[in-house]
């Protein structure tokens, strides 16, 4: 079973939650758009989320059920 992929994105003067590469919802505040991918996330089990700062790079990562360590390989 694939992990569904959660990220949430600057886009303009909004965040984005997208899901897979399709944009899911927008919110005003980064806070708030890392609330609803938190618990749209762990509803989606296996699942990971991704939170992105304002010039891209990943600030966070969390995991959802079934994150091998050490991973395989």
């Amino acid at each position: 079973m694939s992990r569904a992929q959660f990220h949430v994105v600057p886009a303009g003067d909004q965040w984005r939650i997208e899901r897979d590469g399709l944009t899911v919802s927008e919110h005003p505040t980064q806070e708030e758009a890392i609330q609803q991918a938190r618990e749209q996330a762990q509803a989606s089990k296996p699942s990971q989320l991704l939170v992105h700062g304002r010039d891209g790079r990943i600030e966070d990562e969390s995991t959802y059920q079934d994150d091998p360590f050490p991973p395989r390989g």
